[in-house]
């Protein structure tokens, strides 16, 4: 099972930034745009399951992106949650009336954003990110915190929970060991990038009973890549 889509239409770097780092930790696959043209393109590209939709950008606004979805029988039952720094009313009800389905106001927390993108996943019926399949062998449940290879626990400790969880849900893709720490260590824990090896080398150890420790590849000179297919 793939990870929830999410598409962030954000103009700001800095805060896109930081959305796509909250939402990729939570296990979210993450899509970017930085204005509504390029926003309607990846729509259509990679149908996502729900859009976070910042009200003031360049170009298209996002009050007009949102009716464009809504208008389009396609996509409109994608949720979409905007985004905004403004706390007036009325603007409010400006989001409610064109089809938004929640409303967060500027600054927020990343708990309280988590919170309510899973709960308007929830009444949409798309929220898939609770349980993550790979091949039909290994199985991840975020809900009881367990992770089964055909059918059989794999005793993974904390940190190769989460390295695993990432490598789930970012298939195919290498990443160096500088991007493995800031997206699964976090920007703000200074470790030595070695750790990842160890933890690496940990997660293969667990994973090698099950017969899957290929799973998770070396490519020299770069980094680590999590893939079904053989090296």
């Amino acid at each position: 099972m793939t990870a929830t889509r999410i598409l962030i239409v954000e103009d700001e770097p800095s805060v896109r930034e930081l959305l796509a780092a909250t939402l990729i930790g939570a296990g979210y696959d993450v899509h970017e745009a930085a204005d509504g043209s390029s926003a309607q393109r990846l729509v259509s590209d990679h149908d996502p399951s729900l859009i976070l939709l910042d009200w003031m950008l360049p170009g298209m606004s996002g009050l007009e992106f949102a009716k464009w979805m809504k208008r389009d029988e396609r996509l409109s039952a994608v949720p979409i949650i905007m985004l905004t720094a403004r706390d007036d009313e009325n603007y409010k009800v400006q989001g409610l009336e064109a089809g938004v389905d929640d409303y967060v106001t500027k600054p927020f927390s990343t708990r309280e954003l988590l919170a309510r993108i899973k709960a308007v996943l929830r009444r949409a019926g798309s929220d898939s990110s609770e349980l993550i399949r790979v091949d039909n062998r290994l199985e991840m449940d975020l809900v009881e915190h367990r992770v089964l290879a055909d059918e059989q626990p794999v005793s993974v400790g904390p940190t190769e929970f989460k390295l695993l969880h990432f490598f789930m849900t970012h298939q195919e893709r290498v990443y160096t060991r500088s991007q493995l720490l800031d997206l699964v260590w976090g920007r703000n824990v200074y470790i030595e990038e070695r750790t990842v090896d160890v933890h690496i080398r940990r997660l293969r150890k667990a994973l090698e009973p099950h017969a899957l420790e290929n799973l998770v590849q070396t490519v020299r000179g770069v980094g680590y890549r999590f893939s079904v297919r053989p090296v």
